[in-house]
């Protein structure tokens, strides 16, 4: 496999560079004009022309020394993308609620960003971007309307996979209808104040089920949720709470990410005067890096 190298090159992809996005779209036309496009994948794919980078000695400096740890078109590395970096919009901060994340197995998600989600999708669904090099310190993680403390997942910033805590999870033998509903669960619950939980399964507090509320804070026996249950049915019997996402959720994340690219093009530098060189340079994306 080629090399990448995991180093944050943020002075390529800047104003005076432009890019181009294309789909993997085959078109086959017959001899009565009639055409047949078929998607390959729903994976946009962006081409950046940085050759305005070598008409200055400063900026051409690093281009040159990229290219040489590349080995040219060899290995790839991460590009920051002036005008494209966020998972809200295209450069506003992110929000833990930004982007849906794509479920790997259980528990385990991947960092995905989805374009042209302003109006409704065709037969082949939104097109998006698979965010395998995100910005440490950045992302951010949330199920439904609540956002996920990072005590309770991870993320591998080399690979964008999301990781959510093992799964604790009680029975429920009672809840109060209070402001902040107490839960019963009893003792060696596991659960800490700042977790969530969802609950299901409940009878006759049957408004509860379904949803996701933070823990304000435990006893030995029980937790007290942010979820006001006072105008709520008496509870019955049974239910379960869980922390990891569960059925009907949408787990999401919000970050910053960088593009993984290489070299698409050779560096033929012309021996004009060093402000004036004209020569072509190219990055495109590395769907799979």
């Amino acid at each position: 496999m080629a090399d990448f190298l995991e180093e944050r090159l943020s002075d390529l992809i800047r104003f005076g560079s432009t890019w181009q996005e294309d789909y993997a779209v085959n078109v086959v036309t017959t001899s009565g004009g009639q055409e047949y496009r078929s998607l390959t994948h729903p994976f946009p794919v962006r081409r950046f022309d940085v050759s305005y980078l070598l008409t200055r000695e400063n900026l051409r400096t690093t281009l040159l020394a990229t290219y040489a740890r590349a080995h040219g078109k060899y290995a790839g590395f991460r590009a920051r993308c002036y005008d494209e970096w966020s998972s809200n919009g295209a450069t506003t901060a992110p929000t833990a609620f930004d982007q849906p994340l794509l479920l790997v197995s259980a528990g385990v998600y991947q960092l995905v960003k989805q374009y042209g989600t302003d109006k409704t999708a065709g037969t082949s669904g939104y097109p998006y971007r698979v965010i395998k090099k995100p910005v440490a310190g950045t992302v951010l993680v949330g199920i439904g309307a609540t956002a996920i403390r990072s005590a309770d997942w991870s993320v591998v910033t080399t690979t964008g996979v999301v990781t959510f805590a093992a799964n604790v999870t009680k029975s429920i033998t009672g809840i109060t209808k209070a402001a902040q509903a107490e839960i019963t669960v009893g003792s060696s619950h596991g659960f800490t104040a700042g977790m969530s939980v969802h609950i299901s399964g409940v009878a006759g507090m049957t408004q509860i089920n379904g949803q996701r509320a933070l823990i304000a804070s435990t006893t030995a026996t029980t937790i007290v949720v942010a979820i006001n249950s006072s105008a709520y049915s008496v509870w019955s019997s049974g239910g379960v709470v869980h922390t990891r996402p569960q059925s009907g959720e949408v787990p999401s994340a919000g970050f910053e990410f960088d593009f993984p690219v290489r070299f698409n093009s050779t560096l033929p530098v012309g021996q004009e005067y060093p402000e004036h060189r004209t020569a072509e340079a190219e990055l495109i994306e590395l769907l799979n890096p």
